[in-house]
């Protein structure tokens, strides 16, 4: 009997903990394929690419975490739910193979999306994965190493314009967190001045933070304002190119940085030829017991699925949610394998939070209460670190936070995620470098352009 686990974040953690503890010895093996051996800690990803936490202290082995798993590090291309089999790459060997299962848990997250805009693309820096956070700080550090050194004030005020699209959590805290950047830093670079650098929110809705309280979207949008943001609402993006932003209402803003954070979509690698069900926003339909139908031994949860709150709607994909969902999901499985009833997914959220930076945040409680300000940063900041995996992740985190309070930040421009810096490193080790192609937003680039 085997139970495969597809992905390695929030819920695919959670259900292989889930499982480890309920099966007994021998009664199934449990296995996990992940294109990454670590779990990332996502929320904390605005403050990797701000140079606030070490990129490291955000990822947990996951080999540390789960004792009873066996961990196979591949990319999967197909599921084959009639043959129960998942088709897969391994990613150092390149080799194509297959395993077969009895259960299988679909978990593989999402990925961004930038909705077919025209040359948004192949432009835009995106904010979803380590990589991402990595390139993303090398671009600051390099903008401000080009503007240093260029004697045309127009062309340094045009590098130093930075375009945060979308007034979501990961906008506003990835705008929040260049602000406290650009505050941090710009003291080593003799030719910039902090007039020169020009931070834009936009949003496309009526407000920061939709589907909040209102209070919240009200006071990220005062407090970023305040901090010399400029914050665009109820206008849209029409296209990009390599010079700037146009918007839907034909305002132009120059640019050679847009930080995307729009939108994202599930992950498209199981969309096509599993004949499982979709919706309108291709997640897997489930029941509220997070099993497929019509697909004995497939379940799904996170950002993957669509699962029903009981009430006509769908839960939110959220990690908060991924977390709670995992354990349901891995006692479900064992009461079928053992020819017990399941149980559906059933969950009321405990509230949302965001951090602006400078000490500020704004929280959502239990009973659409609302906090700011510097009680609900001290409250995202215990919250979050609480939930991160393992003592050691905890300390190191806490030491960053400790260590931002005292000194500026690191403006070190670490090219490890550059075409260049790839490639001598497959060299000197006598490997030949292969590009696996992504197909996300972002994923592309490098900062050297």
């Amino acid at each position: 009997m085997r139970v495969l686990v597809l992905g390695s974040g929030f819920g695919a953690i959670a259900v292989a903990h889930g499982l480890e503890r309920r099966l007994r010895r021998g009664e199934a093996e449990i296995v996990m394929i992940s294109r990454e051996n670590f779990s990332l800690f996502t929320p904390m990803l605005p403050e990797v690419s701000s140079g606030e936490i070490d990129v490291r202290h955000i990822v947990t082995p996951v080999r540390s975490q789960l004792r009873r798993t066996r961990f196979i590090l591949g990319e999967v291309k197909a599921l084959l739910p009639r043959e129960r089999a998942v088709q897969f790459t391994h990613i150092l060997t390149g080799d194509n193979e297959e395993v077969q299962y009895d259960h299988v848990v679909v978990a593989i997250g999402s990925v961004t999306s930038t909705f077919g805009l025209p040359g948004v693309a192949e432009r835009v820096f995106a904010l979803k994965t380590l990589e991402d956070a990595g390139i993303l700080r090398n671009r600051l550090m390099w903008l401000l190493e080009l503007a240093d050194a260029v004697s045309d004030e127009i062309e340094r005020k045009r590098l130093l314009s930075i375009v945060v699209v979308g007034g979501g959590f990961t906008g506003v805290e990835t705008t929040g967190e260049l602000v406290e950047l650009f505050r941090s830093v710009v003291r080593y670079y003799p030719n910039v001045k902090r007039s020169d650098i020009r931070i834009v929110l936009v949003e496309g809705g009526a407000s920061l933070l939709q589907g909040l309280p209102a209070r919240m979207g009200e006071y990220s949008q005062r407090d970023l304002v305040r901090r010399g943001v400029e914050v665009l609402l109820g206008d849209g993006v029409a296209s990009a190119d390599d010079q700037g932003l146009m918007l839907a209402s034909g305002k132009r803003i120059e640019t050679r940085t847009i930080v995307w954070s729009a939108g994202v979509r599930p992950n498209p690698q199981l969309s096509s030829g599993s004949g499982l069900p979709l919706t309108k926003r291709g997640l897997i339909a489930v029941e509220r017991d997070l099993s497929v139908p019509g697909f004995p031994g497939v379940w799904a949860l996170g950002d993957s699925a669509a699962i029903p709150d009981g009430a006509g709607g769908t839960y939110p994909q959220t990690a908060q949610h991924a977390i709670r969902e995992g354990p349901v999901l891995a006692r479900n499985i064992v009461a079928t394998l053992r020819g017990e009833p399941t149980m559906p997914f059933r969950y009321d959220a405990l509230g949302m939070m965001a951090s602006l930076g400078g000490r500020k945040a704004v929280a959502e409680l239990p009973g659409r209460r609302v906090l700011t300000g510097f009680p609900a940063w001290f409250l995202w900041r215990s919250y979050y670190l609480s939930r991160l995996p393992g003592l050691d992740r905890k300390l190191r985190v806490a030491f960053d936070w400790t260590l931002e309070l005292l000194f500026p930040r690191d403006i070190s421009e670490l090219r490890i995620y550059s075409e260049r810096a790839q490639s001598s490193a497959a060299r000197d080790a006598g490997l030949v470098r292969r590009s696996i192609p992504d197909g996300t937003a972002g994923a592309h680039r490098t900062p050297d352009p």
